[in-house]
């Protein structure tokens, strides 16, 4: 009798870019086994996934989906309780898909996927053998100081520091939501959301006082509430990616 091969790897990575709206980069075109996922997923944590906004990335599959397959995918997604509001920019195919199937394209989610080389190559004009050819740009780097946000970050807001760190002197309260390109530094409690590395930087990490998130994410890579060791809730934490994981670890 054949052996049962069994397969592990979930079909959809979620990442959280740099607005907070999840990215679900599908890796299998399994519109049932997604919607599941996903269905779970809100299950888990209704406050953070029952209706949210998401952006279908079909960069990790060999070819581009048919408009059929894309609608069926829209309404399995919307019956598992989220909302398909974009798709990520990859191909011209995938333009064109955006077009037939009425949703807008979004370039930005693509940015930390670009970094491994999965996005299609922009070609280049041809140039004379005498032109030297520029040199290639290097990873986003945090030159500006430091963004300090000394006031309360309430329920409905959002901080963003692009391309550098971000200190918050202060409670991020429930419903609120703290970004930074670089790292987060948090002297209060941390209610709401803090996505550091949210332009694809690995080595960012989380620091906060006061530790009762809703989520955190590094580099895209996430972890809700109902996810973390009990035993972390109100305890000053660092917290940063270790090989593609998020790492949680209580600070002395």
């Amino acid at each position: 009798m054949a052996a049962t091969t069994i397969d592990y790897e979930q079909a959809g990575e979620l990442k959280f870019g740099q607005v907070g709206i999840a990215n679900l980069r599908i890796r299998t075109l399994d519109a049932t086994r997604l919607a599941a996922e996903m269905a779970e997923r809100v299950q888990r944590a209704p406050k953070l996934f029952a209706r949210a906004a998401v952006v279908l990335d079909f960069g990790g599959l060999s070819r581009c989906p048919e408009i059929g397959e894309v609608r069926v995918l829209i309404e399995a997604l919307r019956d598992a309780g989220v909302m398909p509001v974009a798709l990520a920019y990859g191909t011209s195919a995938v333009e064109e898909l955006s077009k037939d199937v009425g949703l807008p394209l979004l370039a930005k989610f693509r940015a930390s996927y670009e970094r491994d080389g999965e996005a299609e190559p922009t070609p280049t004009p041809r140039k004379a053998a005498a032109e030297p050819a520029p040199a290639p740009a290097p990873p986003a780097a945090r030159s500006e100081p430091g963004l300090m946000h000394v006031h309360p970050v309430r329920s409905g807001q959002q901080v963003y520091a692009q391309d550098r760190d971000l200190t918050v002197c202060a409670t991020v309260g429930a419903g609120a939501e703290v970004i930074a390109d670089g790292s987060i530094h948090i002297y209060g409690a941390l209610r709401g959301r803090a996505l550091a590395g949210a332009g694809g930087l690995a080595t960012a990490r989380i620091f906060c006082r006061e530790f009762h998130a809703e989520l955190v994410a590094v580099a895209g890579h996430y972890k809700v509430l109902e996810e973390i060791p009990k035993e972390l809730l109100g305890k000053a934490v660092q917290i940063w990616l270790e090989h593609d994981k998020l790492r949680i670890e209580q600070l002395d």
